[in-house]
């Protein structure tokens, strides 16, 4: 009785199956990083973060007030500067900071009606100086894409400006506010932001 012997066939893909599927999985990975967009994630986390610093910046400026009413705020001038004084006083531990791409850049606009000191990035406006009772803003610029989408409850803000996040002791709170690309549109402290705030 002859057994027929199987020849051994060797079972695989062939170079022309690998390519299509490297090719397949090259198509799927772009799809994915363009739906993710790795720059824009980056960004709302640093939004992120400036939005936690502010609001602890305000709330430590509040603190001070309370502690020091004889004195007021913090000069926004100095000598020190703002943000020491408020680690000094045991109002923060750490002081925050903040970074933007270098095509952004964060000013501090002056103006007569009030002082402004700009420290890690973060701005701090008084309405008078040396500070007493005072309405007092600390304010940074929004980078991401999704900031620049929001518009306030009431109104609309074009793409083109500007948000900013601040936080207001007049309010005591903080939200975002939109301005136009000038300066001159940066939070006010003697603006009364109430519901414009979102």
């Amino acid at each position: 009785m002859k057994i027929n012997l199987m020849k051994n066939i060797s079972k695989g893909f062939t170079l022309i199956e690998l390519l299509i599927v490297i090719a397949v999985l090259g198509v799927l990975a772009a799809v994915i990083l363009v739906a993710i967009d790795p720059a824009e994630q980056l960004a709302r986390g640093r939004d992120a973060g400036r939005k936690s610093s502010v609001t602890q910046l305000g709330r430590a400026l509040q603190a001070y007030y309370t502690v020091n009413s004889a004195t007021g705020y913090p000069n926004p001038v100095g000598p020190p500067i703002w943000t020491i004084t408020l680690q000094n006083s045991g109002e923060i531990r750490i002081i925050p900071a903040t970074t933007f791409p270098p095509s952004m850049t964060v000013t501090c606009t002056a103006a007569p009606s009030y002082t402004v000191n700009l420290a890690g990035g973060f701005c701090y406006k008084s309405t008078i100086s040396p500070p007493g009772i005072a309405n007092i803003v600390v304010y940074t610029r929004m980078e991401s894409k999704s900031e620049s989408s929001k518009n306030p409850p009431t109104s609309t803000c074009p793409a083109a400006d500007i948000r900013w996040y601040m936080y207001g002791t007049s309010d005591g709170r903080g939200g975002t506010v939109c301005s136009s690309s000038t300066s001159t549109g940066e939070p006010d402290p003697i603006t009364a932001y109430g519901t414009s705030l979102f």
